[in-house]
């Protein structure tokens, strides 16, 4: 039992905040815009996702987070799985935080799934549907020992194409670069998705493209996805959030979570 530690979560995403308290052996703790403990000199972490009625789920920690503050909790931390506001066309300006900020990734589950439901991982390829992908996939191609392929021109034929992206909406990029690695002569598309907001036609899209697994995170609810989805798998990063809460209340480092990733 980890001691001084309290798990609030904010309505945008209760499942994941249970199963991330689950993992740290922790009861999630009780609000109802009020909070239903006493935090007084306590490590509090608020856990909120960006998804749904965005501006209503911001707005919900950050009372969260100044009532804490107001009843003496010793710290407070809100963990973030998917943050608000990120997607853009283009960055405008660079800006920095006045507090201290730790990015967590998801290859630890995107890794297991791989090693867990693609038994040919030595026969695979990690393929970035564009050049400013390139550097987000070369962390699971380092780590799988494989090639990697931009979607342009390497030769990908006979090998299993696993396309990595981020921030997809309506899937339209993804699905046309499945389709020209299926003309280029790969066997099989995977594609794995974090986050992924699923708008428009983006369901109709997946549905009409050659993937044999589309696999998300959920760092945004997908239980309305799956229900009729075949194709569309979910990797649970919970444990990464549990792990990371766990060494920050610890004052542990967090890169060494992401730095000895096993295969």
């Amino acid at each position: 039992m980890i001691l001084n530690i309290k798990i609030f979560s904010s309505s945008s995403h209760q499942d994941l905040s249970q199963k991330t308290a689950d993992c740290l052996g922790l009861e999630l703790s009780k609000t109802c815009m009020e909070i239903g403990e006493s935090v007084r000199g306590e490590n509090v972490y608020i856990i909120r996702s960006g998804c749904g009625e965005i501006n209503n789920n911001l707005m919900a920690p950050l009372i969260m987070i100044n009532t804490c503050k107001i009843v003496s909790a010793s710290q407070l931390t809100a963990v973030i799985p998917c943050f608000p506001y990120a997607q853009q066309d283009k960055k405008d300006k660079r800006v920095f935080f006045d507090i201290p900020v730790n990015y967590l990734y998801a290859d630890l589950g995107v890794l297991k799934w791989i090693r867990e439901n693609i038994s040919e991982r030595k026969n695979c390829t990690i393929v970035s549907s564009d050049a400013g992908g390139a550097k987000r996939v070369n962390s699971i191609e380092d780590r799988l020992n494989v090639d990697f392929a931009l979607i342009h021109k390497e030769d990908v034929k006979d090998l299993v194409a696993i396309l990595v992206d981020d921030m997809v909406d309506t899937c339209g990029t993804i699905c046309h670069a499945a389709d020209k690695l299926l003309l280029a002569g790969v066997t099989r598309v995977y594609a794995i998705l974090t986050p992924s907001i699923f708008c428009g036609p983006a369901i109709s899209h997946i549905n009409n493209a050659c993937f044999k697994a589309v696999v998300v995170t959920n760092t945004i609810p997908q239980d309305d996805k799956m229900k009729h989805r075949s194709k569309i798998q979910v990797i649970d990063i919970s444990m990464i959030l549990a792990e990371a809460i766990r060494k920050t209340h610890n004052e542990e480092s967090i890169s060494y979570l992401f730095n000895h990733v096993p295969l």
